[in-house]
């Protein structure tokens, strides 16, 4: 009988040129490419469980992603030697060797069998990034905009979200999801040195559901909309009456938490 391992990976990529997390076809993704990679460094096909889709030109600082491993890889004619390391101990730095510049491998550790890099995945949360005046070196990672937005209002409407779990007026429709119903511990706009920043925290989002979020709060910002109405955007429920879904360039996914027992406080190998 094969022995079976599962790994979690944990990971960051830049989501520019990829068509989001999950394999699409016709389309270049972060999961086929590490698949590939993973398959090369094991010798056998692999394929990766995430954490959680992101959207295309969504990026990650960090990722987790779970894979099972059948028996210690084989090593090619000759490779004898190669057959005594872990697959954890040379996997960082033959996958980093393997993957594209944009795709990153933090850390290899084992997990219980039954650790799931989706479903044990307590908490999530998401930065929108912007800034207002241009500057190359944000562009692609950071939503350049003209307006002048008042925050204060935004941070009120921002605390009107956290109020409600039904978020079908921020969600891409036929998503083929159970729910619409997110829980939100954590949602304002902070001031950075360069622009603002939103942050959210949430145990599930929706697809599309944070830059529809950010793209309500600026209608408030631009004053164009009172704080107050925008319980009447979530209650309709209805899409159509949200805001415009903002650029994926300065959307990041940055934090994942698990469960206890946490599979990521586990023995790093």
């Amino acid at each position: 009988m094969a022995n079976i391992k599962r790994y979690f990976i944990e990971l960051s990529y830049d989501g520019t040129r990829y068509h989001g997390w999950q394999i699409q076809p016709n389309a270049i993704t972060v999961q086929e490419m590490l698949d590939k990679a993973l398959s090369t460094v094991l010798r056998q096909p692999i394929q990766t469980v995430g954490c959680g889709r992101t959207d295309t030109g969504v990026h990650a600082t960090e990722y987790f992603a779970h894979i099972d491993v059948h028996d210690a890889p084989q090593p090619p004619e000759g490779g004898v030697e190669e057959a005594v390391v872990p697959f954890p101990l040379q996997g960082v730095r033959g996958l980093n060797a393997l993957l594209p510049h944009d795709i990153a491998v933090k850390r290899i550790f084992e997990v219980a069998p039954e650790a799931h890099a989706r479903f044990d995945a307590v908490k999530r949360s998401y930065e929108y990034h912007i800034h207002f005046e241009k500057d190359p070196f944000r562009h692609g990672y950071s939503w350049l905009l003209r307006d002048k937005l008042d925050i204060e209002l935004m941070n009120k409407a921002a605390a009107i979200v956290m109020e409600y779990t039904d978020f079908s007026c921020f969600s891409k429709s036929n998503t083929q999801v159970k729910t619409n119903n997110c829980k939100i511990v954590n949602a304002r706009w902070e001031q950075t040195l360069n622009g603002i920043v939103f942050k959210i925290s949430a145990d599930r989002f929706l697809r599309n559901m944070v830059r529809a979020i950010v793209g309500t709060l600026i209608m408030v910002g631009r004053r164009e909309i009172a704080p107050a109405q925008v319980r009447d955007i979530i209650e309709s429920k209805n899409r159509s009456k949200a805001g415009t879904s903002v650029p994926a360039c300065g959307l990041y996914l940055t934090e994942v938490k698990y469960q206890p027992p946490n599979p990521l406080k586990g023995s790093e190998i």
